[in-house]
């Protein structure tokens, strides 16, 4: 054979070849696709009133990995974060960094229901997978519901529904509802008018604050006046912790006794000290639910981070959760979004909070509990609802 001579290829030894080729460069592309890293683009507060709520999710979600083996479906992980600054008005231009900028697979956030909804819209016209770990939002899950969307933490009508009922049951008959004026203020009393007008009671007078501001010394003020049988209230992170001790420090506390979303003493009752001894909420999780998975996760969670977790951290965690089983059923093909949204549909998350599924809507069917401060621990003493399913007025989906 003489080397400097062209090699002659054959019509049979061609298509073999190219065969090959194809085949070769396709295998790889496969694989290569799948063995990627999962670009994760997290939008949550690390500043502001809601920066602790922020990173309290984060720690959840990292924690999920860690106990994954640090893959989500044979996948290692990349993270890409904004501040979101619980600004709804820089919402769709943070989403859309994330998506073109990042190429981030899958967008996780956040914690404002108005950031939230900007970021939904994004996903809406993108197709990207987005998963809520907080925004309560009700729209996210029922008129504006979408096949690429999943929340799992709660609609703001789940928490607080149930306690129009629970104040009634305690012989309360006229309530002042007190919240921020934005949109999980505004939907937590819907939600609570709903569940205590149904049980009998009246709503005698709807108070609101401008988020993020915490002077309520007029508006206690004027309950005080007002004198209803109880005050319920939505307020969360910072604020919580400033209208908590405001409440006790008007002279209400023993006066006027005072309800809440579960949000109110959530990952604050250090900060609220003693003004929140005794208060009643409603929430889908509790720090003394009495299950292995809770007390696993507690003992994991502090262990890693040095503090203790709150309901925050649990829906980071299952996110986590929901991200490893989908992944886990479709092998890290995330590309394939149609298996990826089907195994998300179908997943049954064991959770610290205690087992919980995806309504049709996207959003978690799960158990509310009604629970009490004492000595600085969100105490159960029952469960205020069993499996309550947001109604998911006006979604189309299933």
């Amino acid at each position: 054979m003489n080397d400097n001579k062209p090699y002659q290829q054959g019509r049979r030894e061609f298509l073999i070849g190219a065969g090959a080729l194809a085949s070769a460069s396709l295998l790889p592309s496969i694989a290569l696709a799948q063995s990627a890293k999962l670009r994760l683009g997290l939008m949550l507060p690390y500043t502001g009133t809601y920066a602790q709520l922020g990173a309290a999710i984060e720690n959840g979600l990292k924690l999920s990995l860690e106990q994954s083996g640090g893959k989500f479906g044979g996948r290692e992980v990349e993270f890409f974060k904004v501040d979101d600054e619980s600004e709804p008005s820089k919402a769709t231009d943070n989403a859309n960094r994330l998506i073109t900028r990042d190429k981030v697979d899958v967008l996780v956030g956040s914690v404002h229901s108005g950031v939230a909804m900007g970021m939904l819209k994004v996903a809406k016209e993108t197709g990207t997978l987005m998963l809520i770990p907080n925004a309560g939002a009700d729209a996210a899950t029922g008129a504006l519901c979408t096949p690429n969307v999943f929340r799992t933490s709660f609609s703001n009508w789940q928490p607080v529904h149930p306690l129009g009922k629970v104040m009634f049951d305690k012989g309360h008959r006229k309530a002042v509802f007190i919240t921020w004026k934005y949109a999980a203020g505004e939907e937590s009393l819907a939600s609570f008018k709903e569940g205590f007008t149904a049980a009998g009671g009246t709503v005698v007078k709807e108070l609101f604050v401008p988020f993020p501001n915490v002077e309520f010394q007029a508006l206690l003020t004027e309950i005080a006046a007002i004198k209803p049988d109880a005050v319920a209230c939505f307020f969360a992170g910072g604020g919580a912790v400033k209208f908590v001790k405001d409440y006790a420090a008007a002279g209400l506390k023993d006066k006027i006794p005072l309800y809440g979303s579960g949000f109110l003493t959530e990952g604050v009752l250090a900060a609220q000290g003693e003004a929140a001894d005794g208060l009643l909420t409603t929430l889908h999780y509790a720090d003394s639910l009495d299950n292995s998975r809770n007390k696993a996760f507690r003992a994991a969670y502090g262990k890693v981070y040095k503090t203790e977790p709150d309901v925050y951290s649990v829906q980071g965690f299952d996110t986590g959760l929901l991200l490893a089983q989908a992944l886990e059923k479709v092998k890290g093909d995330i590309g394939n979004q149609k298996a990826v949204i089907a195994a998300m549909e179908g997943a049954v998350i064991d959770s610290p909070r205690g087992q919980w599924k995806m309504s049709k809507a996207h959003n978690p069917i799960q158990d509310i509990y009604l629970r009490r401060v004492e000595k600085g621990d969100n105490k159960v003493i029952g469960v205020a609802w069993k499996a309550l399913e947001d109604p998911a007025r006006g979604c189309k989906l299933g």
